[in-house]
């Protein structure tokens, strides 16, 4: 009994031994954890990092290869030769495209990821923009179909992007993208035609912003490298768009994105010539659309740091559609020497834009009901947005002068600011019943 009661406590006394042996690894583990952490840490800083530089990179290319071309359509015309129908068409491929190719940006980031879809879209804008430098219409025309169709993708996919990477900071880098944006757009828009001829070529002009384009790769290119592909499930496929029509945030975002966006491009389509016809001279007018892409710079700074705050987006809402109303009522009967009074109300207007982005950014309950919303919005805005310039051209042409224009121009903004206060609604206002049920 002894004897066996010896080989039992043996026996328990080599599984102790055992026991401690392996409680070495334990002791280790706490180390390698630590290591584990700080590696995953710095990983984390370096992927954060590159975000940053590539929200400020794509912002800065969302506006510069639409503008920087429309500076240069009449050089472009007499060097290539082409004819007035060319000359409408233009101006119409952007907004077009942003509409048709931002349509299957869901789609395309379901199948390969959010950051694979952006890169081969910054890729295509880069290739794009790099064809324009060929001496023919053709050639035109084909770069800027390529070139814009990737610069939809970019458009609808960035708010994703920033909800993905920055879930606590969607108003900051809201605002960082919308800033370098208008920055990108004032700028080109001010040296596309001293850089065409220093270059001694329109074409070359055009072609240059190819480099901004290839500048954005960079931070991407690892990303994309780094970023996992989506697994396919079976609720990635209720994200589809359309169905969000029926809903009220669905159709209250997309009618303000429309508005807004034919507000937006009607003005820089038009405003020198709504100038002009007024008794401006083409370089004053010129200047008058380089101010007010300025002044949207520090409006929208203000603007989402008001939004930003709680209960604050009906009030930076009102602010930027309210303004908006009053540059569009006073364009038309302001004296021509007055017009800059007019141009800033018009710049601080401007920043309804990123307020709907916001508002995108921030609707659904994941990244791809974000996408789904932004992809709805700007495939219903962008097609509206192209149609109204057109219309607005051909209507001034027949009346002879841009009164009219501007006085619809005036009623949509109305309907701007109506749709920005039903929408801004949704803001919870429970917040105001704490105090009492605190007491």
């Amino acid at each position: 009994m002894k004897i066996w009661q010896n080989k039992h406590q043996t026996s328990n006394v080599k599984p102790m031994s055992d026991a401690t042996t392996d409680t070495v690894p334990e002791r280790a583990t706490p180390e390698m954890s630590k290591e584990t952490s700080t590696a995953k840490q710095q990983t984390k800083l370096f992927v954060g990092f590159l975000a940053v530089a590539a929200v400020v990179l794509m912002g800065l290319n969302l506006r510069v290869g639409v503008v920087g071309a429309s500076a240069l359509f009449k050089d472009l015309q007499s060097l290539l030769g082409y004819g007035p129908v060319i000359a409408a068409t233009l101006p119409t491929i952007p907004v077009l495209c942003f509409a048709v190719a931002g349509s299957v940006t869901v789609w395309v980031t379901r199948k390969i990821g959010l950051e694979r879809a952006m890169l081969i879209a910054l890729a295509l804008l880069t290739g794009g923009l790099s064809i324009r430098a060929a001496e023919s219409t053709s050639m035109l025309l084909l770069g800027t179909i390529v070139s814009m169709c990737g610069l939809a993708v970019c458009n609808v996919a960035l708010p994703s992007f920033v909800r993905k990477y920055f879930p606590e900071r969607t108003s900051l880098l809201t605002s960082v993208y919308t800033i370098c944006m208008s920055l990108g757009a004032a700028v080109a828009s001010a040296v596309a035609v001293p850089i065409a001829r220093q270059l001694g070529s329109p074409v070359l002009g055009l072609a240059i912003w190819a480099l901004l384009g290839l500048l954005a790769l960079i931070p991407m290119v690892p990303i994309a490298v780094m970023s996992k592909k989506p697994r396919p499930t079976a609720a990635a496929k209720q994200h589809s768009p359309w169905p969000l029509l029926v809903t009220r945030k669905g159709l209250l975002i997309t009618g303000i994105f429309t508005v807004q966006a034919m507000l937006v491009y009607s003005l820089v389509s038009w405003l020198p010539s709504m100038l002009i016809s007024r008794g401006m001279d083409a370089a004053g007018a010129g200047v008058m659309l380089g101010v007010l892409q300025f002044i949207s710079i520090p409006a929208i700074a203000v603007v989402m740091s008001i939004a930003s705050r709680p209960r604050l987006l009906r009030t930076a809402f009102m602010l930027a559609t309210g303004a908006s109303l009053i540059g569009f009522a006073t364009l038309p009967i302001l004296p021509i020497s007055l017009t800059l009074i007019s141009v800033i109300f018009l710049g601080i207007g401007f920043t309804v834009f990123p307020l709907v982005m916001l508002s995108i950014s921030r609707s659904g309950d994941s990244i791809e009901e974000s996408a789904a919303m932004s992809t709805l919005a700007q495939t219903v805005g962008y097609l509206a947005a192209a149609v109204a310039p057109f219309v607005l051209g051909l209507l001034a042409s027949a009346l002879g002068n841009w009164q009219v224009p501007m006085w619809l121009l005036l009623v949509v903004s109305v309907a701007q600011l109506l749709l920005a206060y039903m929408l801004s609604s949704g803001v919870p206002k429970a917040a105001k019943l704490e105090p009492v049920d605190s007491k």
